[in-house]
């Protein structure tokens, strides 16, 4: 028992964190997803390659952003997360990482990103990244998250924005054809995060944030799932309509609508308690198609008319 006692207290003292936490804090995968929007957005803003200098520029300064974004989200929702099995592991939530230092990490990831894009890409993108990240890191996350079950609807217009940030990086102007873009993010969010927060309604509840399945029960938040998911379903076929996309998106996103209907049907109706969950997981790769399908499509029509 000595001997023990001697080797712990001359062991090196190990450290609280590590620079993974502050990799976390940033919430990388959500934020990959993110940026692979915004890049279609920068491929479909011109008819061929857009200027890889300006789109990297512009990639790097909206990841910076939304990273800062998301490490503030975790500062506001540090005491939030201890109560959810999902968030106690994080940085903040766990008591690893200093709140000091995690608030200069986000201040030096936002400054550094929208700072970045005013000074190489362009004043609008800017501004436009600086609003996205006011209203999900301060609108949600501090006031809506807390306020009202339609809290992922509305605040889901700064979550929208990377396709539209990825085509003014590019040409420094709005138009109809990003804003449709940003509109199928926003459509497609409901019945994505609604599928997850059926599968965590316990620890929402728990820790009293008001959840559409919190306030209004399991069965009408499914109802929402397949009601929204005919919303997105109406969205992703207006580029074609409009004339953005051609033939060979059209079959494809026709295919992908029928497996994204077929997994809310089962949230609707299923009484498997493992549906809503795997809808979830099966909506970031439904989201990812929509873009890749818009992406081939662009540069096959690009390809046929050159």
């Amino acid at each position: 028992m000595r001997d023990a006692m001697m080797v712990a207290t001359t062991s090196p003292e190990q450290p609280s964190w590590q620079w993974r936490d502050l990799v976390t804090l940033g919430k990388p995968r959500v934020v990959m997803v993110m940026l692979v929007c915004a890049a279609v957005g920068m491929a479909l803003a011109v008819p061929s390659l857009p200027p890889m200098d300006l789109a990297v520029l512009g990639l790097v300064g909206i990841g910076l952003a939304a990273s800062g974004a998301a490490a503030f989200n975790h500062l506001l929702d540090r005491r939030l997360d201890t109560l959810m099995c999902r968030t106690a592991k994080r940085p903040l939530a766990a008591r690893r990482l200093p709140v000091p230092y995690a608030l200069a990490w986000a201040s030096l990831l936002s400054a550094g990103g929208i700072g970045l894009l005013a000074w190489q890409v362009n004043g609008l993108t800017a501004w436009l990244t600086l609003a996205s990240l006011l209203g999900y890191a301060l609108v949600y996350t501090a006031f809506l998250k807390h306020a009202t079950p339609q809290n992922i609807v509305i605040g889901g217009v700064a979550g929208a924005a990377p396709p539209l940030l990825g085509w003014t990086a590019i040409t420094g102007q709005l138009g109809p054809e990003p804003l449709l873009l940003m509109l199928i993010i926003f459509a497609w969010t409901p019945p994505h995060f609604w599928a997850l927060a059926l599968h965590k309604r316990d620890e929402y509840a728990r820790a009293g944030v008001p959840m559409l399945p919190v306030t209004h029960g399991d069965a009408f938040t499914r109802l929402q799932v397949w009601l929204y998911g005919w919303l997105t379903v109406a969205v992703t076929l207006l580029p074609f309509v409009i004339g953005m996309s051609g033939g060979l998106y059209l079959v494809g996103i026709l295919a992908l609508n029928v497996r994204f209907m077929i997994w809310n049907h089962r949230v609707w109706r299923s009484r498997d308690s493992s549906a809503p969950l795997a809808a979830f997981w099966f909506s970031i790769r439904y989201l990812l198609g929509v873009f890749g399908l818009l992406l081939l499509d662009h540069y096959c029509g690009v390809m046929l008319t050159s």
